[in-house]
């Protein structure tokens, strides 16, 4: 893991940032000695955010599927 100082961290910003979203984490210490973490931050994806497909169907033929589909799960054909 990175420990840079502030004065470093502050003129080579981009390059830091860059650093803690390669390897996770840096530190960036201060003069006084306190240390403080540098982690990116992870975007949240949601479970139903999936990429689509392209079909060529029209939305009552879809309609008419999902129906059948029903109706086989309540036992009726």
């Amino acid at each position: 893991m990175d420990v840079y100082t502030y004065s470093e961290a502050r003129q080579r910003l981009a390059s830091v940032l860059k650093r803690a979203e390669s390897t996770g984490k840096v530190l960036i210490r201060r003069k006084d000695g306190s240390t403080f973490a540098l982690t990116p931050e992870r975007a949240k994806k949601s479970p139903l955010d999936v990429p689509s497909i392209e079909v060529d169907i029209s939305t009552q033929d879809l309609a008419s599927l999902v129906r059948k589909e029903r109706g086989r799960t309540r036992g009726s054909r």
